[in-house]
């Protein structure tokens, strides 16, 4: 089972070994660029290490935007050995999960963006109801689900 636990200074270089698959860099930044924004945003944000058992097989930020206010997902990824065995699926279930507590502010929006070349992951987010919204960020859609 799929448990996110939050990055620490006992995990983070554990997410800065996770691999992403050859191609993906067009898809997600690597957590290394994504903890740098998670210390300029540490006020509104949480990001975690996507774990089977003791073992990180991915990462996730969860990112507050007071201006909107929405919940943001950014860089998710899976480790490229463990891809493809439902882990992405079930972590985002457990981000869902984690936003439904509000741990940030009252929002129910929850939005990320997505390649639109990244077929896995869009049919991963509308299996899960997210919806595109028509905002498109240069080879990025905008999708949101809300969570009521």
């Amino acid at each position: 089972m799929i448990k996110l636990r939050k990055i620490t200074e006992e995990n983070f270089v554990d997410a800065f070994n996770l691999k992403l698959a050859p191609g993906q860099e067009a898809f997600v930044s690597h957590p290394i660029r994504s903890l740098a924004q998670a210390y300029v945003y540490r006020e509104q944000c949480q990001p975690f290490g996507i774990y089977e058992d003791d073992t990180m097989v991915g990462y996730v930020m969860v990112i507050y935007d007071y201006d909107i206010p929405e919940y943001d997902i950014w860089h998710m990824m899976i480790d490229e050995s463990k891809q493809k065995k439902g882990y992405g699926g079930q972590a985002l279930d457990r981000v869902l999960d984690y936003i439904k507590t509000k741990p940030f502010g009252s929002s129910s929006r929850v939005t990320l963006t997505c390649n639109r070349e990244n077929k896995a992951a869009l049919n991963l987010y509308k299996s899960k109801s997210f919806t595109e919204t028509g905002v498109v960020y240069e080879d990025e859609i905008e999708l949101s689900l809300n969570l009521g």
